[in-house]
């Protein structure tokens, strides 16, 4: 099979003139229904006999030609009202939501989705709106193999399919496959791939996207996480976003209740936290983030992140890394902030994520802080914990659940599953979300440990500087010019939120 990419750089193959043209030319042929028909009708009535005798059947023939008329103008002036800019997308220009689906296909969209869950979980809903807009058919998406989690998982193996299918079909048409013809298609020729530029705006998608799709039916987004502006959307697409997200992406039944067989047992010695300690292997390595490791530990993340393809194969700095916050807290470090934080000894603390990097030596402090920590490892029998074992984003399912469970959510980490249980909390009625300024907080810990501040004025900092940190209303951060630095739809998605009675959960 032939693959022709297109990156965020690289040029389509056509001048903005040949869009322009395909699309226009698809306008014509739609406002070209209208005269069509009528031309059809109007020889009814003239082909008619009219001696004396035959008056009443004339008229009748008459009446019944112009009610027939009348009908099918007012079906014309529907379909002109809601279909007219149907091939070029489902919504009035510029971005008017139409009360219902318009059910002609300009195309298909299959769409790859890799990282970890979260991200993956993410681009689903942006994808979704994008199908919508266009008007195009959306194949279920296809998870990216990684060889270093060797996770098979497939969107199946974690989503409820058909509940993701049935509940969004009065939005937007999604098939688990290509239809044979089209499946052909691909078999036996090219298929057009493209890389969507990142934070893309819908007008980057009615002038860039949509005339590849009309002219080669079938297209490939080969990345899609983080392809659709955070702001700038109309809030109908925005809600649509979060229907997705919240509503129509459901786990599979074994995933959602093995998940709250363990939130209900936590629930059952009272309050809990969720300590999401982003502190595995890959995750050092991947940020490049040293502190607290020997030398020997230091050259072995070294050594996976420049065998792993597509991370940074350079030197990095650690040490400006952790000035500027860009690292996960060490477990040490993230045993003072949450005692400085007022968390009782007692409080029992579940801890999300991976396996920790030298478990025993790494998590003896916070064994020592908070004796009642558990995991889903130590909470499920083997038996029930093995269908997951080998399916890291399944894991990562399973965690997410009980996040979303829990009394208190803190991240150590500001990644992917952070922002995503952190806007689903918000969704959820403002749950509560401890979202740690690594930034600050490294400093602080370092003036305490140089004992410049003693306990106390380190837990008053502490707890100051997450005043406001803690999932409740709040508006975006919206940054024009770096959109990359601007808050995350996901963390926040403050169109869909009500500060009053919380949505259910199913």
């Amino acid at each position: 099979m032939e693959w022709r990419n297109m990156d965020k750089h690289s040029k389509s193959g056509y001048s903005d003139y040949e869009e322009s043209e395909f699309a226009d030319r698809i306008e014509v042929n739609h406002a070209g229904i209208g005269g069509i028909k009528t031309e059809k009708m109007m020889p009814i009535a003239a082909r008619q006999p009219c001696p004396s005798a035959c008056v009443k059947i004339w008229v009748v023939v008459v009446s019944n030609t112009l009610l027939i008329l009348w009908v099918c103008s007012l079906q014309l002036a529907t379909l002109d009202d809601n279909k007219m800019m149907a091939a070029k997308s489902a919504f009035y220009s510029p971005y008017s939501f139409p009360s219902q689906r318009v059910y002609k296909n300009n195309g298909y969209l299959i769409i790859f989705t890799d990282g970890g869950l979260n991200q993956k979980r993410n681009a689903v809903p942006d994808m979704v709106v994008v199908a919508r807009y266009l008007n195009v058919t959306l194949i279920v998406p296809k998870l990216v193999y990684d060889p270093y989690w060797n996770d098979t998982s497939k969107f199946e193996d974690i989503f409820d399919v058909n509940h993701f299918i049935t509940s969004l079909k009065d939005e937007v048409r999604i098939l688990e496959e290509l239809p044979p013809e089209q499946k052909r298609k691909v078999d036996s020729g090219s298929l057009y791939s493209m890389v969507p530029i990142s934070f893309a705006s819908l007008d980057y998608y009615y002038h860039k996207v949509l005339p590849r799709i009309l002219r080669h039916e079938i297209v490939l987004f080969n990345i899609t996480d983080r392809r659709l502006a955070n702001n700038g959307l109309p809030e109908e697409l925005q809600r649509m976003r979060c229907r997705v997200n919240y509503k129509a992406l459901r786990f599979t039944q074994p995933i959602d209740e093995t998940g709250r067989k363990m939130a209900t047992i936590l629930r059952e010695n009272g309050t809990f936290v969720v300590l999401h300690l982003r502190y595995e292997k890959d995750m050092i390595a991947f940020t490049g983030c040293t502190e607290g490791l020997t030398k020997e530990e230091a050259a072995d993340v070294k050594q996976l992140r420049y065998s792993h393809e597509g991370w940074k194969h350079k030197p990095i700095s650690s040490k400006r890394q952790r000035e500027r916050g860009s690292c996960p807290l060490t477990p040490e470090e993230t045993a003072l902030v949450i005692q400085a934080l007022g968390i009782d000894r007692n409080t029992t603390i579940y801890i999300a994520g991976g396996e920790i990097y030298h478990k025993e030596k790494k998590m003896a402090a916070m064994a020592a802080a908070y004796p009642n920590l558990v995991t889903k490892e130590s909470m499920l029998k083997p038996e029930e914990l093995e269908p997951f074992l080998k399916h890291a984003d399944q894991m990562a399912a399973l965690d997410y659940v009980v996040a979303l469970e829990s009394d208190i959510y803190v991240p150590s980490y500001r990644g992917n599953m952070a922002k995503a249980v952190e806007g689903h909390r918000r969704y959820l009625g403002f749950k509560t979300t401890i979202s740690l300024n690594t930034r600050i907080l490294v400093s602080l810990i370092d003036h305490y440990r140089n004992e410049t501040l003693s306990w106390d004025e380190f837990s008053l900092l502490v707890k100051k500087t997450h005043e406001d940190r803690t999932g409740k209303p709040a508006r975006r951060n919206e940054i024009p010019e770096n959109t990359g630095q601007e808050d995350y739809f996901y963390s926040n998605p403050q169109e869909c939120l009500a500060a009053s009675s919380p949505p259910s959960i199913h």
